[in-house]
């Protein structure tokens, strides 16, 4: 434990990453060996979905503790304010050191360095891209160091470069313990070569991959792409491990918590046009595991938790009061099996393509959009209309949508329709107007 009794805190967090590409969420595919060792030592939560699945939305969520109409980042392509606390904030006002490698996503600087007054409590350690698939390729680029300076890397994947980096700032001498975010791009595509680009060779060593159960019926491009989706997540796990174990070797492991996570899933093009911005499993449910102080449980928690509660379980894993407009709470009485009142449902806000709002329970997903609103334009609506209603045990995959089916299914959407209200409601939202699914779906 650091001098100040503080655990050290790292969050791992990738781009883009299915929670059934993980060993720990059973899939066969063998990418995640690390992370599956993480698990059996910490804590899996079992059923985690992301807030906004969109890039910029579910950060801000993930650095502020609000869901994403709240932080002004509802869609793509619009920057925190400068005024607006952040986890870099809490952390550094509670004496932590703090740095963030990687990808920041939130200051709509593109290709240019990010100015201080954009980093929004992010003063101390800074080696950052803004969008870091567009200062780099898989083998080479750049990201700003904190004076926007360039750092370059070539000959040497992108995913090994920000590892490097992050090891780097672990070993610095320091009196206090530290907080870091190292937010990867990938498994994200390489968006100016529409392909997911593992490390050389990888792509050929899962070239006949294990297909998940919701993409092998429809159609999609996962046949060309998953090879190279799964050998990012591999060297992303590599990586986890270098890092595990150089902290291990160090002496800090057990003094330092370890969240990985995802910002959002991937349909590979089968639920829309393109990777996300659904309410489909394959696009909102996450992978989700903690590890070190707090979390030594050995325990798989099966409560449904968000992208949402992680801001709370960071500052509460800290000791750092956590501020009370949060949207989301602390994880930490899920893993120690004191949670009481969890809530039955998560909720997402979903924009871009759609102005969409979804509740998802251990049984039901029911989703409502709004017809006549832009995706790109308008944030929120007054008036919705029934999407989505899928019965989640009878149909895992979301094959057969039940949205306007009469009897038992009305009823079950009336109940989660209400449900809906509350939760946009305590988000921040106006009440809005709901109307039935006007035809079978």
């Amino acid at each position: 434990m650091a001098k100040s009794g503080q655990p050290n805190v790292l969050v791992v967090f990738t781009d883009q990453q299915r929670w059934d590409t993980c060993g720990c969420y059973n899939s066969p595919m063998e990418l995640t060996p690390n992370l599956d060792r993480m698990a059996s030592r910490g804590v899996l939560f079992e059923n985690a979905f992301t807030c906004q699945p969109v890039c910029a939305p579910a950060r801000a969520s993930l650095q502020t503790g609000l869901y994403a109409k709240a932080t002004g980042v509802w869609r793509n392509d619009l920057a925190l304010r400068p005024d607006q606390p952040t986890l870099g904030t809490w952390f550094s006002n509670a004496g932590y050191d703090v740095g963030y490698v990687g990808k920041w996503h939130l200051a709509c600087t593109s290709v240019e360095p990010v100015p201080r007054e954009l980093r929004c409590g992010y003063n101390g350690f800074w080696e950052v891209a803004d969008i870091l698939e567009f200062t780099s390729h898989p083998y080479a680029g750049h990201v700003f160091d904190a004076n926007n300076r360039i750092i370059e890397f070539k000959d040497m994947y992108r995913v090994d470069f920000i590892t490097d980096r992050a090891i780097r700032f672990m070993d610095m001498e320091r009196n206090a313990p530290f907080f870091l975010f190292i937010s990867y791009i990938e498994p994200h595509q390489q968006n100016d070569w529409n392909k997911f680009c593992g490390p050389e060779g990888y792509e050929q060593r899962y070239a006949n991959p294990w297909i998940p159960q919701d993409l092998r019926y429809l159609p999609g491009d996962w046949v060309s792409q998953l090879p190279g989706y799964y050998g990012c997540i591999r060297r992303i796990d590599e990586c986890l491990g270098r890092m595990l174990n150089h902290l291990e070797e160090s002496g800090r492991l057990e003094d330092t918590v370890v969240i990985f996570t995802s910002d959002h899933g991937c349909h590979f093009r089968t639920r829309n046009s393109e990777y996300k911005r659904s309410c489909h499993e394959s696009c909102i449910r996450i992978p989700m595991v903690a590890a070190g102080p707090g979390f030594e449980r050995q325990r798989v928690e099966r409560e449904l938790v968000s992208l949402i509660d992680l801001p709370p379980t960071l500052l509460d894993s800290a000791g750092i009061p956590v501020p009370k407009e949060f949207h989301g709470r602390s994880l930490l009485p899920l893993a120690r099996g004191e949670a009481k009142d969890w809530p039955e449902e998560v909720f997402l806000q979903i924009s871009e393509r759609t102005v969409e709002r979804c509740v998802r329970t251990k049984r039901w997903k029911y989703s409502v959009f709004a017809p006549e609103k832009h995706g790109w334009h308008d944030p929120d609506s007054k008036e919705y209309v029934e999407r989505y209603l899928y019965d989640l045990y009878a149909d895992p995959h979301e094959m057969v949508n039940l949205a306007g089916r009469p009897g038992r299914y009305r009823e079950v959407a009336d109940d989660l329709m209400e449900r809906l209200k509350e939760r946009m409601t305590q988000a921040g939202e106006d009440l809005p107007v709901i109307h039935p699914a006007r035809h079978y779906a």
